[in-house]
């Protein structure tokens, strides 16, 4: 999941606390070492796949029984520009669609499930069993590719009732509603599905919802936003109180009622950008490791240790809430691996010290603010997401410092992607020729099999996107996807990535003569 921000705190998300930090440019991942990347670099069972959400490209957003949801409600009421009414179609094209991940070769497909098309009303009203056959239908025709299924059960999408009800993540009432549709879920699927995401990226939710207000709810106060109501400072804590909890319960209860008989495993995601101090000196450092506590921290703690990261007791005080100790019990140890959703580096200064802007002066940010530029000298190539630069280094750095703050907990990269920042490339023969998409996915993928070989446990890698989708706020112009998608026919045309990404999975180096033949498999 990407989208466009007004403020680049959409990659605040950091790097191990204590772990020694890179000096000015330091690599350990040398930048051509992706010209011989190969399957055969990664280990035997390692699954590779392609990522999406429902919705980002399912549309079809009242048919058979779905109400509306939050992303409907805030979209329709002038939230965004674009929305996801058609989105990709996906809902009525799955069939297609699964067979063009066939072609392409994956071994996961890692998708969400809209909670307005399983439960419109929430515990209030029935399951809706159009709902449970189009995702049956899904799972089913997954596993008879040989794909494996690779389930988010909240990933931003909920029923606009219950944010009518409880103004959602605010009211600990969202867990029992989270728990009740979780539990449906594993019930229903868990029998097939073996990997489960609890939340996707819990902290990033929280604070584009309730800090920038640029995601529904659309709650902020200033300087980080105009919204008509909310506090910045304080309700993005309280959201992420309820979501972490509502993910531990549903973990507990997978883990003792479920796992037994399924063999399954529960997960959440992060979003995990690599920063890296902007100077040499000692505040910066400090600031580096605040920050990454302050977000992948936030989220990663309380589901291994069972409590918040220390830094924000310290700066938050008494604005952060405490986990009872019944709490911290069912909290410790609720994943079973963490899933990195990774796409840029950049740089980050202390503002303890330090004149900053008036957001980076604010608790709530860990008083630190981004750059992405040193002595004059961007960090990376840009990509088409404000504040995203292709720096192949931070994969390997950020998979390393998680590795050694949570003791090697078996990690997935569930998300990782390139958007090409020339928004004037309308034609589909220049969106098709995304040689810049195979060249980061390349030195991505080069820097995480050097980690690997370093120790680190990961399992698994998903390319975001399969489909250029909707990208939240940004629309339908920032395109992830290794399918092209005619935003008029819906007709899905295979990018140069495609024939990358399919001779990758063959182990075979680079491209060849076949990409005539990919190409005439439009859909």
């Amino acid at each position: 999941m990407k989208m466009k921000a007004t403020t680049i705190s959409l990659f605040f998300f950091l790097i191990y606390a204590s772990a020694p930090f890179l000096g000015h440019g330091g690599s350990i991942f040398e930048e051509n070492d992706e010209a011989q990347i190969k399957r055969s670099d990664f280990p035997s069972g390692f699954l590779f796949g392609t990522a999406t959400s429902a919705y980002q490209v399912e549309g079809a957003y009242l048919d058979d029984g779905k109400s509306m949801s939050n992303w409907d409600a805030f979209c329709h009421s002038g939230g965004c520009e674009e929305n996801g009414d058609i989105a990709d179609d996906h809902y009525h094209m799955f069939l297609k669609d699964i067979e063009l991940m066939h072609f392409l070769g994956i071994q996961a497909y890692r998708f969400s499930i809209s909670w307005a098309r399983i439960l419109p009303r929430g515990r209030c009203g029935e399951v809706n069993p159009a709902g449970i056959m189009f995702y049956n239908k899904i799972i089913d025709n997954l596993i008879l590719k040989g794909i494996e299924p690779f389930v988010t059960i909240h990933h931003v999408d909920l029923p606009q009732e219950l944010e009518d009800r409880y103004s959602s993540w605010l009211n600990p009432e969202m867990q029992e509603e989270f728990i009740y549709f979780a539990e449906i879920c594993f019930k229903t699927f868990g029998d097939r599905v073996k990997y489960w995401i609890t939340i996707n990226e819990p902290k990033l939710y929280a604070e584009l919802a309730y800090e920038l207000g640029i995601f529904p709810p659309s709650r902020c106060s200033e300087p980080f936003g105009n919204c008509l109501n909310g506090n910045s400072d304080v309700e993005p804590i309280i959201a992420m109180h309820n979501l972490l909890l509502a993910h531990g319960r549903a973990s507990k209860l997978y883990h003792e009622y479920f796992q037994p008989k399924q063999g399954g495993s529960t997960g959440v995601t992060v979003h995990s950008c690599m920063y890296e101090p902007l100077t040499d000196s000692e505040l910066d450092h400090q600031a580096a490791k605040r920050a990454f506590a302050f977000h992948s921290g936030w989220t990663l703690d309380p589901s291994i240790f069972g409590d918040y990261p220390e830094e924000l007791k310290e700066y938050l005080g008494h604005e952060l809430p405490s986990f009872s100790p019944n709490e911290k019990s069912l909290m410790k140890n609720s994943i079973d691996f963490i899933g990195i959703n990774h796409y840029s580096t950049s740089y980050v200064k202390d503002c303890t010290n330090a004149n900053c802007s008036a957001t980076g002066n604010h608790a709530i940010e860990g008083f630190v603010e981004m750059a992405v530029e040193r002595d004059g000298v961007l960090i990376g190539e840009l990509t088409g997401m404000e504040g995203s630069y292709v720096v192949p280094r931070g994969m390997e750095e950020i998979v390393n410092l998680i590795k050694i703050r949570y003791n090697n907990t078996p990690m997935f990269i569930t998300e990782n992607g390139y958007s090409s920042p020339d928004v004037h490339e309308q034609r589909a023969s220049e969106l098709t020729n995304d040689v810049k998409r195979i060249e980061y996915h390349s030195k991505y993928l080069a820097s995480l099999a050097k980690s690997i070989r370093d120790g680190a446990d990961v399992r698994g890698y998903f390319a975001w996107s399969f489909l250029d989708s909707y990208e939240w706020t940004n629309g339908y112009n920032t395109r992830y996807g290794l399918y092209y998608v005619d935003r008029q026919t819906l007709t899905r045309t295979p990018k140069l990535s495609v024939t990358w990404y399919k001779n990758f999975l063959a182990n075979k180096i680079g491209l060849d003569d076949n990409y005539g033949n990919i190409k005439g498999r439009i859909i």
